[in-house]
C-alpha cells in the first residue's frame, strides 16, 4: 500500500522544495506521512467546492498548487474560511501537499510546459537556478516571427480559453517570448533584459502594463487560473502514470472565479 510519504517524496523530487520562493509554503502541509493513499485529487486551489469534491470522492490526498495554509496560523477554528476548509479536510483524513512555486520553476514544471506548449525553441530559465534547466520563468524563440495577435491565438488554443488581454500593438512582431505563470509582473524587467519581445503570463498590475508598454515588451495576459490550471490537469496524469495502483484526477468542480465576457 502506498503512503503519503511515498507520494510526497516523489513530488519533492519532481518539484524540489529548494526551488520555491523564500516567501512560499510548500511540501506536505497537512497529514501523516504514514497514512495510506488510494485516491489523489489535484487542484489549483482548495476552495469549498474542491474540498467538498475531495471529501465526497473519498480522496486520501489533495495535491493543491496553491498552499493551504499559506501563512502561519495562530489558531485553527471554524471562524475563518481557511480554518473551516482545513478542519473539514482533517476530519475526512485528507492530507494536503502543495508544490506551488517549486512546480513553477522545476525542470518539467509549469513554465517549462507553458513554453513548450507555445512551441518555443531553445527554452531557457529567465532567472536560472542552481541546477541546469531549473529556475524561475522561461524564455525561448519561435521558429518564425509572428504578430502579437497570432501569439494571442496560440495561447488561447493551448489553454483552451476564449478571452484574453494583451498589451502592445497587436501587429507588433514577436520572436523571442518569455513566459511566467500566475501573477508575474516582476518578470517584465528580466524579459526585457533577455531581449524578449513579449511576456506571456496570467496577470499583472495596471502600472506594470504601463511599464511594459514603455519598455516595448508586449504582454499576453491569460488570467491566473488559466495560466496554471492546465498543468494541474497534467500533474494528475503524471501521478496516475507513476503510481498505476492509484486513482488520480484533477478537480472537476473548481472554476475560475473571474467571468471572462
Amino acid at each position: 500500500m502506498l503512503t503519503v510519504g511515498e507520494i510526497a517524496r516523489f513530488l519533492d523530487a519532481f518539484a524540489p522544495p529548494a526551488l520555491a520562493e523564500s516567501w512560499d509554503n510548500v511540501g506536505l502541509l497537512v497529514g501523516n506521512y504514514e497514512h495510506s493513499v488510494r485516491r489523489i485529487m489535484t487542484c489549483l486551489t482548495i476552495t469549498p467546492a474542491s474540498a467538498r469534491e475531495a471529501v465526497a470522492a473519498q480522496a486520501d490526498l489533495i495535491v493543491s498548487h496553491h498552499p493551504l495554509p499559506f501563512r502561519p496560523l495562530n489558531r485553527l477554528t471554524a471562524e475563518t474560511s481557511e480554518g473551516r476548509l482545513l478542519l473539514e479536510l482533517i476530519g475526512a483524513k485528507i492530507s494536503v501537499y502543495s508544490p506551488h512555486t517549486a512546480f513553477d520553476s522545476a525542470q518539467q514544471g509549469i513554465n517549462q510546459r507553458l513554453a513548450a506548449g507555445l512551441q518555443l525553441e531553445e527554452i531557457t530559465p529567465l532567472v536560472p537556478g542552481t541546477e541546469l534547466g531549473q529556475g524561475a520563468g522561461r524564455f525561448g524563440r519561435l521558429r518564425a516571427a509572428i504578430p502579437l495577435f497570432d501569439l494571442v491565438g496560440r495561447v488561447k488554443q493551448l489553454l483552451a480559453i476564449a478571452n484574453i488581454q494583451a498589451v502592445g500593438p497587436l501587429n507588433q512582431t514577436v520572436e523571442r517570448v518569455a513566459v511566467a505563470c500566475g501573477s508575474a509582473g516582476e518578470f517584465v524587467a528580466p524579459a526585457k533584459a533577455a531581449l524578449c519581445d513579449c511576456l506571456v503570463t496570467g496577470e499583472v498590475r495596471f502600472h506594470t502594463c504601463l511599464e511594459a508598454e514603455s519598455l516595448g515588451v508586449g504582454l499576453v495576459l491569460a488570467g491566473h487560473f488559466a495560466s496554471e490550471r492546465f498543468a494541474v490537469v497534467e500533474l494528475a496524469g503524471i501521478l496516475a502514470e507513476k503510481f498505476p495502483s492509484l486513482q488520480a484526477w484533477a478537480s472537476q468542480q473548481e472554476r475560475d472565479p473571474l467571468h471572462w465576457l
